[in-house]
C-alpha cells in the first residue's frame, strides 16, 4: 500500500482529478437542465447562466424566462404565453428547483386570470331579443 504522507503529490493529483470530474459532471447535468428550460421557453427565454464555486466547479444555473403581463385586449395571447412559460418551467421533468416551481405557479395564476377574462369577454356583446 502506498503511504500518501510519503507522496503528497499523489493526494494533490487525485484531488485535482476529482475536481475535474466534478466540473465535467456538474456542468453536463446543470447545462442539460437549463437547456431544457431554454428550449421550451423559446423567445421568452434568456441565456443559460451557470454559477461556479471558488474551485471552478459548476454548482447551479438559471435561465431567465420573461413572464408576460396580462393582455386584457387579447386574453387568448396571454393564455398561450402563460402555457409556454409553464412548459418551460417544468421542462426538465425532474430535479425541479423551488424557483422552477414558483415560475410554474406564477404562470398558472396568469393562465387562470387570462382564462377568466376570456370567459367574461365571450359573454359580452351577446344580445337577446325578447318578443312578446
Amino acid at each position: 500500500m502506498i503511504e500518501m504522507n510519503n507522496y503528497p503529490f499523489l493526494g494533490q493529483r487525485s484531488q485535482k482529478q476529482e475536481i475535474d470530474r466534478l466540473k465535467k459532471e456538474n456542468y453536463s447535468r446543470i447545462y442539460s437542465h437549463e437547456a431544457a428550460h431554454k428550449a421550451a421557453a423559446g423567445s421568452l427565454g434568456g441565456p443559460i447562466v451557470i454559477e461556479y464555486n471558488p474551485q471552478g466547479i459548476p454548482v447551479s444555473g438559471h435561465v431567465s424566462i420573461k413572464i408576460p403581463a396580462l393582455n386584457k385586449a387579447n386574453p387568448s395571447e396571454t393564455i398561450a404565453l402563460a402555457k409556454q412559460v409553464k412548459r418551460a418551467a417544468l421542462a426538465p421533468g425532474s430535479d425541479l428547483s423551488d424557483a422552477d416551481l414558483n415560475v410554474a405557479r406564477t404562470a398558472d395564476n396568469l393562465l387562470s386570470e387570462a382564462q377568466s377574462l376570456e370567459k367574461d369577454s365571450s359573454k359580452q356583446g351577446r344580445t337577446l331579443d325578447i318578443i312578446g
